[in-house]
């Protein structure tokens, strides 16, 4: 389980911060590895919904999460400034799409509260904690809980046509 004291050891508090919706989202820096406008990318049959498909950046074939399907949010074209964050994911480079890229954000552990209680029956498993900023608040996500064990076997499973 990540915590608060690595996300500011190895990522010295830094976190990537998208847009999806109105709400923004915070990626700890060291789990991003690039930031591409949104590209083609080609959608395999039989997966999950959240899967938009496989990208091929540079040569190489990555798969392709849509954050607002995965989070139940209601879907929307993509515009000029959608865009696709690769990111670590259980070892492997996976993609997400996000609304819109802000920028890199740098707190302090006073701004950070670690996986706040939301109450019993509210599923915060996503979440690494809440960024408390002035005029803003940042819901830093945990890539480690992004997908369940049985997502992730159902993805790596081969599908017949």
């Amino acid at each position: 389980m990540k915590s608060a004291s690595r996300l500011f050891a190895e990522s010295e508090g830094k976190l990537l911060t998208i847009r999806l919706g109105d709400q923004e989202y915070g990626i700890p820096i060291l789990e991003s590895r690039e930031v591409v406008k949104m590209m083609a990318i080609e959608s395999i049959p039989q997966t999950p919904s959240f899967m938009r498909g496989v990208l091929n950046l540079r040569g190489h074939i990555h798969p392709v999460i849509d954050l607002r399907t995965k989070f139940n949010m209601p879907s929307q074209e993509d515009t000029a400034e959608t865009c696709i964050i690769l990111v670590n994911l259980h070892d492997h480079v996976t993609g997400m799409i996000a609304d819109q890229l802000i920028g890199v954000t740098t707190l302090s552990p006073e701004q950070f509260e670690e996986r706040p209680d939301l109450g019993q029956h509210i599923n915060n498993r996503f979440l690494l904690g809440v960024a408390k900023l002035a005029e803003r608040v940042i819901l830093v996500l945990n890539l480690d809980e992004m997908l369940s064990n049985e997502e992730l076997l159902s993805l790596s499973e081969p599908h017949s046509a």
